[in-house]
């Protein structure tokens, strides 16, 4: 086999142009540069000497090929050397040097840290809203649960997980500490029954044992970028975060739609206070049939709230959603940048389709 020169990498990489390079679009699309200020101030190199460390746009755009494609990070280490997309979109040549899996560990871990996601995520918001996506039209709540690696603990380990206590055992361990997660939680995920084989309908429907966290969004309803979001553990109610900074003021329409885990009067008494028009759908009557006029209410509500599941749906089946990590802090990390990737992809979307028409 020849080795490649100059010409045929060239070549290539317009072959890769041709079939629709995704993050070609990214560079062409998304200023990175915006990013650069909040990274810089996490990271507070000093100047110490020894070798320069890389360039913090550099690694936060490994962070985004990373959140793209669910990899780990020795993976992604022997993608970028191996794939001339990732090399062209991180602006490396063949023979530059590549972050190893430890150091883009070490990058994502000080970010984590220093609780820069959230200023990450309100940067490009702004870079958003100076494009013209405003929030419009009113807002979108709901949750996803967002599995992680199950934990072999006892009986004994998971009540004082639950109580907020770590085990003398734990104390005195600290390799196994840290690999223990005490934020996830156990919780049940209820399916509907399907219809069995012979036609009939089960007597109960499902309830599925789920261990992880929970990543809770609001989005606006006229272009469907996530506007808000929180991380929590998977046991943690839905409703209680309506209430906890995941309403958007600034959306230039009042409603907010949201399934029947957001009804409540709590919730309803804190909309009306700060003047939002409650869309959430209401519950059926305890050991009663639901009234035909509320089947239709939340019936036009669904048309309307249905579009927050396609968010979740393009973050699993995409990016494969999925916390590889220990702790809430750094399941936030994880979630945050699949959010902002999420709102990346949005992006070039709306602006494909709007040069296109």
């Amino acid at each position: 086999m020849k080795q490649l020169g100059f010409f045929d990498v060239e070549e290539r990489l317009a072959r890769l142009s041709g079939l629709g390079d995704q993050l070609e679009a990214f560079s062409r699309t998304v200023d990175f540069e915006v990013f650069r200020p909040d990274l810089e101030k996490a990271l507070a190199y000093s100047d110490q000497g020894g070798r320069p460390p890389f360039d913090p746009g550099l690694m936060f755009k490994i962070l985004v090929i990373q959140t793209l494609n669910n990899l780990s990070d020795e993976r992604t280490e022997y993608l970028i050397n191996g794939r001339l997309s990732f090399m062209r979109f991180l602006g490396l040549g063949l023979s530059d040097r590549v972050p190893d899996a430890k150091t883009l560990w070490l990058f994502r871990e000080r970010l984590t840290q220093a609780g820069t996601i959230e200023r990450l995520f309100d940067r490009f918001d702004a870079t958003l809203r100076n494009a013209g996506y405003l929030p419009m039209s009113g807002q979108i709540l709901d949750a996803t649960r967002v599995a992680a690696p199950k934990q072999c603990n006892t009986n004994a380990e998971k009540a004082d997980l639950r109580a907020g206590g770590i085990l003398e055992d734990w104390q005195d361990k600290s390799a196994k500490l840290s690999h223990k997660d005490r934020h996830a939680r156990w919780t049940l995920k209820f399916t509907k029954a399907k219809r069995q084989d012979d036609g009939t309908m089960p007597p109960s429907d499902l309830a599925i044992p789920f261990f992880g966290y929970k990543s809770h969004v609001s989005i606006d309803r006229k272009f469907r970028f996530i506007r808000k979001w929180k991380t929590t553990d998977a046991a943690a109610s839905d409703g209680a975060r309506l209430r906890e900074g995941l309403l958007d003021k600034t959306n230039t329409a009042s409603s907010v739609w949201a399934d029947t885990a957001y009804r409540s009067k709590a919730n309803e008494d804190f909309m009306e206070k700060q003047g939002f028009v409650s869309k959430v759908h209401r519950k059926k009557p305890h050991l009663k049939p639901m009234p035909l006029h509320i089947q239709r209410s939340n019936a036009g509500k669904s048309v309307i709230r249905s579009r927050v599941e396609h968010v979740f749906a393009d973050q699993k089946s995409q990016t494969g959603l999925f916390i590889r990590t220990v702790g809430i802090t750094r399941a936030i990390m994880r979630i945050g940048l699949a959010n902002i990737v999420y709102n990346m992809r949005r992006f070039l979307f709306l602006q494909r389709i709007s040069t296109t028409a």
